[in-house]
């Protein structure tokens, strides 16, 4: 680069080796021009590995750290929000003795109480695998006690 620099043989000048600059300009763009092929070249299945992985290392963090693994943007929000107040944990106890922590605004109505329930049970049946079940809420009945967090 600049530090190939000589004098000439009679001393006057500085002359600067051009040529071993430009091949070394042209070697740096040439790897630059691979390293973006390569970052293309990767397989869909590759880059959801490496997203995940950073995921994974994001819902570290105590703020997350009650978050699973395949964690959605929806669930980080609403982690965000119970953080800041601006969200509540409403704890459903299922027929089966199942309790379900479902997080909701403070100003939620019961539709928005059923969304995040089907949401919560969605999400539940994907990350579980197995059978895919109707979910039905029509008939669902609330009924509001108030015990130790």
């Amino acid at each position: 680069m600049m530090e190939e620099l000589s004098q000439d043989a009679d001393g006057g000048g500085l002359s600067v080796k051009v040529e071993e600059v430009e091949n070394e300009n042209l070697a740096e763009m040439a790897a630059l021009d691979a390293d973006e092929e390569d970052e293309e070249a990767l397989p869909h299945s590759e880059i959801l590995d490496i997203f995940e992985e950073g995921l994974a290392q994001l819902v570290q963090d105590p703020l997350l750290c009650d978050l699973p693994i395949q964690v959605t943007l929806e669930e980080v929000n609403s982690q965000i929000a119970l953080e800041y107040g601006q969200a509540m944990t409403v704890r459903v106890l299922k027929a089966d003795g199942e309790i379900m922590p479902i997080v909701v605004v403070q100003n939620a109505t019961v539709l928005d109480l059923k969304k995040a329930i089907r949401r919560f049970l969605e999400l539940k049946q994907q990350r579980e695998g197995g059978v895919k079940h109707e979910i039905c809420l029509e008939n669902l009945s609330f009924s509001i006690s108030r015990g130790k967090a």
